[in-house]
C-alpha cells in the first residue's frame, strides 16, 4: 500500500501531537514531519517532499498559514494544502480557496470526515467540510448585503480597534457622520453594536479579517 506523507503545520504542540496519534492509526498516511510556523513548513516542504500539508491558518506572530499556502504553490511539484482550522466564517474559507488550499476541514471534525477528506485530496480532488459548504451555500443563495464604500472604510477601522473620533480624523469627516453611517450598517447587518457589526461583515466576506 502506498501511504500518503503529511506534514502537519500548527504552532500548538499538542494539537499537532493529537493529530499525529490520530494519523497513526490510519495504515494509509504516514506524518513525515512537524512545523511550528509557516517559515519551517516551508523549508521541510523542501527538504522533504511531502504528498499533503495539513496546515492550520494562525501560526502565532510569524507567517500566517495562508501565506505559507502561496508560497509553497510557487514551488516546483508543490503538494497539495489541506487547511485545518477552527474559522469557518466565509471570508477566511475564500481567502484560503484564493491562496491555494485543495481543501478547507474544522477541528471540530470526526475523525472519520477528515481522513476520509485528507483521501479525497490525496486523489487530486477537493474537499470542504459540510458546515462549510453549506455556509457558503446559503450565503449565495440569500440576497446579498450592500454596504457603501464609506460603510465599508469605516467597519475596517472599527475591526482594527478605532474609536468614532479617530475613524471621523482618519477619514475627515465629523463624529456625528460617522454615528450616522453606524445606524445604517447595524440596520444591514441585522446587528445592534459595533463589534457585531464588524464580526458580521468579516463573516460575510464584506471585509478582510484582521491578523
Amino acid at each position: 500500500m502506498t501511504r500518503t506523507r503529511i506534514l502537519l503545520v500548527d504552532d500548538h504542540p499538542v494539537v499537532r501531537a493529537g493529530l499525529r496519534a490520530l494519523l497513526s492509526g490510519c495504515p494509509d498516511f504516514e506524518v513525515c514531519a512537524e512545523a511550528p510556523d509557516g517559515a519551517a513548513a516551508l523549508r521541510l516542504v523542501r527538504e522533504l517532499a511531502p504528498d499533503l500539508v495539513l496546515m492550520d491558518i494562525r501560526l502565532g506572530a510569524g507567517m500566517c498559514g495562508l501565506e505559507a499556502t502561496r508560497r509553497i504553490g510557487r514551488l516546483p511539484a508543490p503538494p497539495r494544502v489541506v487547511v485545518l482550522t477552527s474559522y469557518e466564517s466565509d471570508a477566511y474559507v475564500v481567502r484560503a480557496v484564493e491562496a491555494g488550499v485543495a481543501g478547507y476541514l474544522l477541528k471540530g471534525s470526526p475523525p472519520d470526515q477528515l481522513f476520509q477528506s485528507l483521501r479525497t485530496v490525496a486523489a487530486g480532488e477537493s474537499a470542504l467540510s459540510p458546515s462549510v459548504v453549506s455556509r457558503l451555500m446559503n450565503r449565495y443563495r440569500a440576497p446579498k448585503t450592500v454596504l457603501t464604500a464609506r460603510e465599508t472604510e469605516i467597519l475596517e477601522l472599527i475591526a482594527t480597534g478605532r474609536s468614532n473620533r479617530e475613524i471621523g480624523s482618519a477619514l475627515f469627516i465629523s463624529g456625528t457622520t460617522v454615528k450616522t453611517h453606524l445606524v445604517h450598517v447595524y440596520e444591514k447587518l441585522g446587528v445592534e453594536n459595533r463589534t457585531a457589526a464588524a464580526r458580521a461583515a468579516v463573516d460575510r466576506g464584506l471585509i478582510a479579517p484582521q491578523h
